[in-house]
């Protein structure tokens, strides 16, 4: 799946913090298949700022392969947010291509 810069970051952080030992080491694999390289950085300008709000110069798109179990932690992960009326509008594309 291709995943910009935005959608790599917006996955980043709301992955679960907790959970079974599965769903944990899925997460983690996760976190280093949507991370940031340091070639990545340098070719996006990838920074944050003094808001503590990251910024980049040039979008990238990433082919990263999800599987099927990851996948299920991502929609369950969207769907924990629905229920809990806590998506955004930063948030709808990635819901809608994960959930829908």
């Amino acid at each position: 799946m291709k995943l910009s810069v935005m959608e790599r970051i917006h996955l980043l952080s709301l992955l679960p913090k907790e959970g079974n030992l599965v769903t944990l080491k899925i997460v983690r694999n996760l976190q280093n298949d949507l991370g940031f390289s340091e070639k990545e950085n340098k070719e996006t300008g990838l920074t944050i700022n003094k808001d503590n709000r990251y910024e980049w110069k040039k979008d990238i798109q990433k082919e990263v392969d999800i599987g099927d179990t990851a996948k299920q932690v991502i929609k369950d992960m969207f769907e924990e947010l629905d229920k809990n009326k806590k998506l955004n509008m930063q948030t709808l594309e990635l819901y809608e291509r994960f959930v829908l």
